[in-house]
């Protein structure tokens, strides 16, 4: 191109630039207007859409976004350029400048492009020598070492297993073999950890990879990624070599061991998804729940005010039992019922006490009153038994067996939903003859109790430990010889507290707690015994009181203000008793058999009847029966 040619074109870029900057200013100037005459947009849209394409050439052309006053024009209606050569010589600069940026902006990207690319195939030869890594071992037979073990079906017992409460320092260096729900799991680099529970106790295992065949003890990456891989509160089977670490292992009860894993095995895989996390089950109380008053159901479910904070709620625990169960303090608060139940039948067995069972399958209700399940028994008319109350009396005194115990269920219709309250519980009931006094029973009664707190006390002292863990309680206070005070002297002393409380008035729940802390504070115990009640508010067999009859010889006994057990000395004169039922509405003839078995002489007697999750709930505490009670039946709970 010539020189002229040249001159000529630049001339006619510049005139094109002005040409484009007058009509991009004289549009900007009309759409300005037009908004300030509040005119629609619609009117002046096409002006800004044609606007915006010219701004588009002027950038296209110049290398700059369009600014206002980027080039004016100086010449004047004559349209002579020549006036504005510098300034078409400022923009071609800058197109230049501008085209050097966008080169050098390109050379940055290809090189960055060019890196991840490098990385990417890095990323993928590495996954391509694990996938070749693994195929490998996964062409090897490595069943004998981990992976999904067998179905148990009682082919082989030729293995030594260990308990893991059992495993210690002293067992260092030992190979042992160990079953259990896998308990929580990660993978760290080449490495797993996973922590096996059993019961009240776990125990940390480790394996890292590590070369060798069967005979050297091989942990292939496979091993790794399986362990890590297997589902929460699966059952696992791990072998390994228990050793000492140098620091104590946090948030396992065999703290001072931990297994080397040499094989691992899933024998039954969780495959349903958790309801909640254990983690969550098993976080500490934050807040008291309340002890006494209704129980509301709704409001115990997980998610709702009450269980914030990842807590899970009672009736979504009681809802899926069998996982709630597995908590280090439901595993020990059962612990402790059982020891309840062998302790009350130790203690009896040593006293010259026989263990007996009665029916459960009644033609009337044992007790009188309209609270029992009624069925149909063959065309007619039957009932659960709300106490095994008759038939021990049979037993022990007309029976010939003088002392008798029982430990079975007990049904009450009792449309109660309170926090105390249940229509199916289990009763620790006895039954003895006495020679003089109902003294005799209240004797053996405190006794009685003395031996299963100290009991519960000298072997459950891990128990204890695991629920105060999470359910915070003091110890109880108790006396080694039992208190006892009479029905007319606990109403005094509430009196003179300021509580209005009648002498023949039955107790309240809220008068029982206060005056279990007068109790407390007034004698020092938590544990005592309460005998002279009405009449008017025991059952038809008790005998009255020989020297006031508005009273009885009747008795019961608390735990931190709340009754466990209620008892008398029992009618045992057929007359009397038969006298007695009618004024208590009972149709003699539904209880015929029963009266009819003192007709043949019986021994005067007394007994009394225990609610075993009572007794637990209390004695560790709890603000709920439904702790206590492994499947809980209320008015509105009969599963699972």
């Amino acid at each position: 191109m010539s020189a002229e040619e040249g001159a000529n074109s630049t001339a006619a870029a510049a005139a094109e630039i002005i040409d484009l900057t007058e009509r991009i200013a004289s549009l900007g100037t009309s759409i300005a207007e037009a908004k300030r005459a509040m005119l629609p947009k619609e009117e002046w849209d096409p002006q800004l859409r044609e606007m915006l394409d010219l701004k588009a050439q002027f950038k296209s052309l110049t290398g700059m976004e369009y600014r206002a006053g980027t080039i004016t024009d100086k010449t004047g209606e004559g349209g002579d350029v020549k006036g504005n050569e510098a300034e078409v010589v400022e923009v071609e600069k800058a197109s230049v400048k501008n085209a050097d940026k966008r080169a050098k902006k390109a050379a940055e990207k290809a090189a960055k492009e060019e890196k991840k690319r490098l990385q990417r195939e890095e990323r993928e030869r590495r996954e391509r020598e694990k996938v070749e890594k693994l195929a490998s071992a996964a062409g090897e037979d490595w069943s004998h070492v981990f992976g999904d073990a067998p179905m148990v079906q009682s082919t082989t017992k030729s293995r030594t297993w260990t308990r893991i409460g059992n495993l210690g320092k002293d067992m260092e260096g030992r190979e042992v073999l160990v079953r259990g729900f896998l308990h929580a799991s990660r993978g760290v680099g080449k490495g797993s950890f996973v922590v096996v529970r059993s019961s009240l106790y776990t125990v940390q295992c480790v394996a890292f990879e590590k070369k060798g065949g069967e005979a050297g003890g091989g942990i292939p990456p496979a091993m790794i990624k399986f362990m890590t891989a297997v589902p929460a509160e699966s059952v696992v089977d791990v072998c390994g070599i228990l050793t000492v670490p140098e620091n104590a292992v946090e948030g396992a009860t065999q703290s001072d061991v931990e297994i080397q894993v040499t094989k691992f095995h899933c024998v039954h895989k969780a495959i349903a998804a958790m309801p909640f996390q254990m983690v969550d089950a098993c976080r500490p109380d934050l807040v008291r729940e309340t002890d006494v008053g209704a129980y509301d159901h709704d409001a115990n479910r997980s998610g709702s005010a009450a269980d914030a904070g990842g807590r899970v709620g009672q009736e979504t625990r009681l809802d899926h039992r069998w996982i709630d169960l597995r908590t280090p303090a439901n595993q020990s608060i059962f612990r402790i019922q059982s020891a309840v139940c062998a302790l009350f039948r130790d203690y009896l067995l040593s006293q010259d006490f026989v263990e007996i069972h009665t029916p459960k399958l009644l033609s009337g209700a044992s007790e009188g009153g309209a609270d029992v399940f009624t069925l149909d028994y063959f065309g007619r008319p039957a009932c659960l038994s709300m106490s095994p109350q008759l038939h021990k009396q049979m037993a022990a005194a007309c029976g010939g067996f003088e002392r008798v115990f029982e430990i079975g269920p007990v049904f009450r219709a009792e449309n109660s939903n309170t926090r105390r309250h249940l229509c199916e519980f289990t009763g620790l009931d006895f039954e003895m003859a006495i020679n003089e006094h109902y003294d005799e029973v209240l004797d053996v009664l405190g006794d009685l109790f003395v031996y299963i707190f100290d009991g519960i006390k000298d072997k459950c002292g891990q128990e204890l430990q695991r629920i105060k863990e999470q359910h915070g309680f003091d110890d109880l206070l108790y006396l080694k010889k039992t208190l006892k005070i009479d029905f007319a002297t606990g109403c005094r002393l509430l009196r003179e507290a300021g509580v209005d409380q009648g002498d023949y008035d039955d107790l309240s729940t809220e008068n029982e707690k206060k005056l279990g802390d007068i109790v407390k504070e007034k004698y020092g115990t938590e544990f005592y015994i309460m005998d002279k009640y009405p009449l008017s508010v025991r059952p038809f067999y008790t005998m009255p009181d020989p020297n006031n009859p508005q009273l009885s010889n009747s008795y019961d006994v608390f735990i931190r203000g709340q009754e466990i057990l209620s008892g008398a000395q029992r009618v045992h004169e057929p007359k009397l008793l038969e006298e007695r039922a009618r004024a208590w509405g009972i149709d003699v003839e539904t209880i015929a058999s029963y009266v009819d078995s003192f007709r043949n002489g019986a021994l005067p007697h007394g007994g009394g009847g225990i609610g075993l999750e009572r007794v637990v709930m209390l004695y560790l505490g709890l603000p709920n029966i439904r702790k206590s009670s492994m499947f809980p039946r209320d008015p509105r709970r009969i599963s699972p």
